[in-house]
């Protein structure tokens, strides 16, 4: 009685929290309706089979349930069960699938005022190309990528040429007007994903695919990766902003053409040396696991790691110079930095293109030289913090993180999960530092592994953590052991 009970239950529960839910998308694309109706049939046709199979196994239990010396009635089959069996669930299987077949033929069915924008996936960033003033998109071909022309636009077709490169995982369309969304992959399978605008197709090498759809509200929305594409499949993000007809044409007036790209990847000097090595990055897609901007990502930032003192796997260390570079570019697996896992692929480059990316990562910015002894130390303790990965889960700027932030952490007072406060001082540090299990404060998983550094960098740590106290401590985010 009491599993009926609780299947009658659970019936009673899942309906009220469709009906009761707060939760409901939102529409700000012109498709949304559509596809939503069928998501609803398919809801509901999926939920009347539910309710009645639960309700069905109820009954089952509360009239079927065992009696002493009863015996079970022996019926091997029933044909007239059989056949209404499968002539329901052929039809609640025709019923969500029809709607499907309408929506999708609707979905690539584009409307002829619609204006281009191609989206081509790598891994595992974004790149688009809008057509320019004359309203067509150049010829494309795999024939023509490389390190100058990365999307393959034809070099010789005049429609091409003034083309807009948008060179950035940041896409951005003018409100109320349709666009039809031509998807190209130059590596692997990649899936284009808007969560909000229902928009989401394949992106298979060798393939054009197609969808469109007209935003109908202003706003930020999501860019994902709907198709695992490799170890960086996580980070493959992007943004859609889509904004008034004016703010756009502003925006996309200052982005260059394939004509403008070219006449830059041409001229000589150092910038275009710099140019170059940020093409072939976009090529290689070497931006998806190393950011340019500090920011973790799946390898080291490139800022500030010109000249910095890096820590290996293996407990040696070594100077960051434009010899090391080379060889962790062409010979990734020989040196592997602590605390990123070995996923880099070894590239084959010439001397010109390897000079052009370690040229681009010198001009990120050395690391910076300390001037005393103090701020040596701190200096150490930053890039020991980069290098272990522990700035993956500790923010410095009062972000929430996994981890507790380190500004204002040193001097403040911690709750620990079992009650208890302690004050975070040089010895609280040091202790969560080597046996982060040992305290576990509140709010916080007990996720962090025990790290073993030299007496040295355990130091360096402490030092940059308490760098960071000239905060206001009630900014400190309570948390797990740093």
């Amino acid at each position: 009685m009491a599993i009926a009970i609780i299947l009658i239950l659970i019936v009673i529960a899942s309906v009220l929290f469709h009906v009761l839910a707060p939760w409901h998308a939102a529409p700000p694309a012109s498709n949304w309706g559509s596809i939503d109706t069928t998501l609803f049939i398919t809801l509901i046709i999926s939920g009347i089979f539910f309710i009645a199979i639960t309700v069905f196994m109820a009954v089952a239990v509360m009239r079927y349930r065992h009696k002493e010396g009863a015996r079970a009635h022996y019926q091997p089959e029933s044909k007239k069960l059989e056949f209404w069996l499968i002539v329901v669930t052929s039809i609640g299987i025709a019923a969500m699938l029809a709607p499907g077949l309408v929506v999708y033929n609707d979905f690539i069915r584009v409307p002829k005022e619609a204006y281009e924008l191609e989206v081509v996936a790598q891994q595992w960033q974004w790149t688009y190309r809008f057509p320019g003033q004359d309203g067509k998109l150049g010829r494309s071909d795999i024939k023509f990528v490389d390190a100058t022309n990365p999307l393959g636009v034809d070099p010789k077709d005049p429609a091409g040429q003034d083309d807009v490169l948008i060179k950035n995982n940041e896409i951005r369309l003018p409100l109320d007007k349709p666009v039809k969304v031509l998807l190209r992959s130059k590596d692997v399978l990649h899936n284009f994903y808007i969560p909000q605008i229902r928009s989401k197709m394949d992106m298979v090498p060798g393939m054009v695919s197609y969808f469109w759809f007209t935003p109908t509200k202003t706003g930020k929305y999501e860019v994902l990766c709907a198709e695992f594409c490799g170890v960086g499949h996580y980070n493959m993000r992007g943004q859609m902003i889509v904004e008034e007809q004016g703010a756009f044409d502003q925006w996309l007036s200052g982005q260059p053409s394939f004509a403008q790209t070219l006449a830059t990847a041409a001229k000589p000097g150092q910038d275009s040396v710099l140019e170059k090595g940020r093409q072939l990055v976009e090529q290689y897609g070497c931006s998806a696991c190393h950011s340019q901007d500090g920011s973790t990502r799946l390898g080291p930032g490139w800022k500030g790691l010109y000249g910095r003192t890096e820590q290996f796997a293996d407990g040696t260390s070594a100077l960051v110079d434009e010899a090391y570079l080379k060889e962790s570019i062409l010979k990734p697996q020989a040196r592997l930095v602590q605390g990123y896992p070995p996923v880099m692929v070894a590239y084959t480059l010439k001397d010109d293109e390897l000079a052009a990316i370690v040229a681009l990562i010198k001009s990120l910015g050395a690391a910076p030289q300390a001037s005393g002894p103090g701020e040596d130390l701190v200096a150490q303790g930053q890039q020991l913090a980069q290098s272990l990965g522990c700035l993956a889960c500790h923010s410095v700027d009062g972000n929430k993180g996994v981890g507790p932030t380190w500004q204002g952490l040193y001097g403040s007072t911690v709750t620990l999960a079992d009650g208890t406060s302690v004050k975070a001082d040089e010895g609280y540090l040091k202790e969560s530092v080597l046996d982060p299990a040992g305290k576990i404060v509140k709010g916080y998983a007990a996720v962090m592994p025990a790290l073993k550094p030299s007496d040295k960098d355990l130091d360096a740590l402490i030092a940059f953590i308490k760098s960071k106290a000239n905060a206001d401590a009630s900014k400190a985010q309570p948390g797990k052991s740093p």
